[in-house]
């Protein structure tokens, strides 16, 4: 993929800058745990002198598809063109769901929850209802 070829906003130049930390992170945040990085607020605010700009953001992502709506936010969405094009972190992001979150200090929060953890999660949610519901019938039959 090209970077002409792609619409993107003010703040991917900063992303792309960033991205072999932003790799690493995810990676990290695969093997080991939760993963940050402090950037410095005036790299965002040179390329965005308004004054009302609110550059914190989330941005949840799995198989390079926004969990989250991130039409309102153009740091968010610049920073998924950049993962996007990346194919070590289109790689990363088929086997786990990963949070990308910038608060109000610059400090960009990166976490990851595999695929397979998901699904027992979701698993036991689901399975959850039943087994009460089949403990609740035994002890009906049982009296």
């Amino acid at each position: 993929m090209r970077y002409d070829s792609l619409a993107t906003n003010a703040f991917f130049p900063l992303w792309r800058k960033y991205r072999p930390a932003i790799l690493k992170l995810m990676v990290d945040s695969v093997n080991i745990e939760a993963q940050k990085y402090q950037f410095s607020k005036h790299e965002f605010e040179d390329l965005n002198p308004r004054k009302n700009t609110t550059y914190s953001f989330k941005l949840e992502v799995f198989e390079g598809a926004p969990l989250t709506p991130i039409k309102t936010s153009e740091l968010a969405q610049d920073l998924l063109v950049l993962l996007k094009q990346s194919e070590k972190a289109n790689s990363l992001m088929q086997t786990s769901t990963f949070l990308f979150e910038l608060d109000k200090q610059f400090v960009m929060h990166i976490s990851s929850v595999p695929m397979a953890q998901e699904e027992e999660e979701t698993e036991e949610d689901e399975s959850a209802p039943e087994t009460d519901g089949a403990a609740d019938d035994a002890e009906k039959a049982a009296e």
